[in-house]
């Protein structure tokens, strides 16, 4: 598989594992009726931190991945071939 590929699974996965950590450490305020302020947003939501481990968390995902189809743990093409 060529760069393009890799780069196309990296997006993808990285845009599930963000999905998997965004719940992580979200902490709701009481009842804050201010306008344009859903009840339900979180008080802090350190996006920039849940970035940085997804980020971290997809690459050593993808990694894994193309360290078992070069080293021939996984055979991608038969897996393909059906």
């Amino acid at each position: 598989m060529g760069w393009a590929t890799w780069a196309a699974i990296y997006f993808t996965v990285w845009w599930t594992v963000l999905f998997m950590v965004l719940p992580f450490g979200r902490k709701q305020e009481g009842d804050v009726n201010e306008v344009g302020y859903l009840p339900g947003t979180p008080a802090r939501p350190q996006i920039a931190k849940k970035f940085l481990w997804t980020t971290i968390l997809s690459a050593i995902l993808v990694a894994l991945a193309w360290a078992s189809g070069h080293f021939g743990l996984v055979d991608y093409r038969a897996l393909l071939q059906g």
